[in-house]
């Protein structure tokens, strides 16, 4: 009676150990790492309140993508700055199939400066954290202006003088025409002088 119970005892202590081998636990992330994809250096638009939306990748420590991380973004409360709708600071998203988050809503406040929004990950009890240096600056002020103006002037020189070429070019209906001279600068069209 002895060996069926030392039989079975065998028989299930293999069966135990069959089944133990056979199931693996889900691999543990041991480390995250944050990649800025978008952002880094951006320059907002203070006079149009645009900004940059940053991007970042979440990755193990093989750099493969992780999904359904926590991204907290955070701007800061003081000075040149951002930021996300209704006037929030922080903005909380969950990284895609591909690791990606993104600052969806990111607007710029009115002071110019550099700031650093403020990055970090978690998942499966691991953190990670950086910083995304951007900074605002008012856009399309004189310089811009100045540098249009230019175009147009040049523009007009251009239009004028082909104007200029056109008509002289066209006037006469077959008799003899007069020269036509087109001189630098404002244009002028007239017989020569």
């Amino acid at each position: 009676m002895l060996r069926p119970v030392i039989a079975l005892a065998v028989l299930l202590s293999l069966l135990a150990q069959s089944v133990t081998y056979g199931y693996q636990d889900p691999p543990q992330i041991q480390k995250l790492n944050i990649e800025i994809v978008e952002g880094e250096g951006a320059v907002n638009n203070i006079r149009q309140r645009m900004a940059r939306e940053p991007m970042v990748q979440v990755t193990d420590e093989n750099r493969k993508p992780v999904a359904g991380a926590a991204v907290v973004f955070l701007l800061p409360n003081q000075g040149a700055g951002a930021t996300f709708a209704n006037g929030a600071k922080s903005l909380t998203t969950i990284t895609d199939a591909n690791g990606n988050a993104v600052a969806r809503g990111l607007q710029a406040n009115r002071l110019s400066g550099q700031y650093q929004v403020r990055v970090t990950a978690s998942h499966q009890g691991r953190t990670a954290s950086t910083s995304i240096n951007m900074s605002n600056a008012a856009i399309g002020g004189g310089i811009a202006s100045a540098a249009a103006l230019k175009w147009l002037l040049i523009l007009g020189a251009a239009g004028g003088a082909a104007a200029g070429i056109a008509v002289a070019t066209n006037s006469g209906g077959g008799g003899q025409r007069s020269p036509t001279t087109v001189t630098p600068g404002t244009p002028t069209v007239g017989a020569p002088r």
